[in-house]
């Protein structure tokens, strides 16, 4: 007759207040100790992505004892009438990976920016594809900008194969969060990537755009040779509801070295004299579009 036992595991599947959970003995099926529950939650107490322990019971199934502290978490505000709901798309991630067109669509520039606000703010390191480098000549003049401030910049083509490995390196052995706007051929990279994974994730993914956010499936998908990938659509209506004004230039890595030059510390960047980032905007230091999308940011437009 078997017997209890202890395990530690990683959450890769989130559904109903079911968790499946990855261990060194295979995926165990768990819900969460009574104990876990008690109180009134503020936000979710297991996620996609956490570490946890658990006891696997006798029918298989598993009960999740404990949770480990996150190390970071992308969260979305989940107004509820008792009160703020923090909801955790997904937990632990190492990076956010945003996947744009440089054509076809065309890019999207200041939904960008807004994604990149949110991992500055939530502390996500994020990684920019720029996809269907195939169909423009200057996909680097689109594109450099975000190099030149520090971000990293993988220029693909699935009909050329083109940044492919650069991609793959840099998902392998991290847990990557997913994220960019409809038709930018973020499943045919995936694809390329590793057959039938693109597929497996816009299912899920679909799913999730269609479900009510608190009974969706949450899925995390393996790579090959180590690593996880999580679509996680809904970066518009992430994180910037606890944002103030005047923190914003705080979340733009080309802006937040300047305000201390600024003469005013409470300065707006908007028409103070002596602003640092108003002079590094005339001079062309700081680009005008990025200096566009701060202020619209700052004065809470999308």
């Amino acid at each position: 007759m078997s017997s209890e036992v202890q395990k530690y595991g990683l959450i890769i599947k989130a559904q109903s207040g079911f968790f499946t959970v990855e261990t060194d003995a295979g995926f165990v099926i768990c819900q969460l100790r009574g104990k876990l529950k008690q109180g009134r939650a503020t936000g979710d107490i297991a996620a996609l992505g956490d570490h946890v322990q658990i006891t696997v019971l006798t029918d298989g199934s598993g009960v999740i004892e404990s949770v480990d502290e996150r190390k970071r978490s992308i969260i979305r505000l989940d107004p509820r009438p008792q009160g703020e709901y923090r909801q955790i798309l997904l937990a632990n991630a190492d990076q956010a990976v945003f996947v744009f067109a440089c054509a076809d669509p065309s890019p999207r520039l200041r939904m960008l920016d807004r994604f990149l606000v949110i991992t500055e703010k939530q502390r996500v390191p994020a990684v920019i594809v720029a996809n269907k480098v195939d169909l423009v000549d200057k996909a680097k003049e689109m594109f450099g900008m975000y190099e030149s401030i520090g971000y990293r910049v993988i220029y693909t083509s699935t009909k050329t194969r083109a940044g492919l490995d650069e991609l793959k390196a840099q998902l392998q052995n991290k847990i990557s969060a997913l994220a960019g706007p409809s038709g930018v051929g973020k499943s045919s990279l995936l694809n390329m990537l590793q057959g039938g994974l693109g597929l497996a994730v816009s299912e899920v993914s679909a799913i999730l755009k269609e479900g009510r956010h608190t009974t969706v499936t949450r899925q995390m998908f393996p790579l090959d040779g180590g690593g996880y990938v999580a679509d996680t659509p809904g970066w518009k209506s992430l994180a910037l509801w606890d944002t103030e004004p005047e923190e914003m230039d705080a979340y733009f890595p080309d802006l937040r070295d300047l305000v201390q030059h600024c003469q005013f510390s409470d300065c707006s960047h908007i028409h103070e004299p002596g602003c640092a980032v108003l002079k590094a905007v005339k001079e062309g230091k700081v680009r005008a579009e990025r200096y566009d999308s701060y202020l619209r940011l700052r004065a809470g437009q999308e």
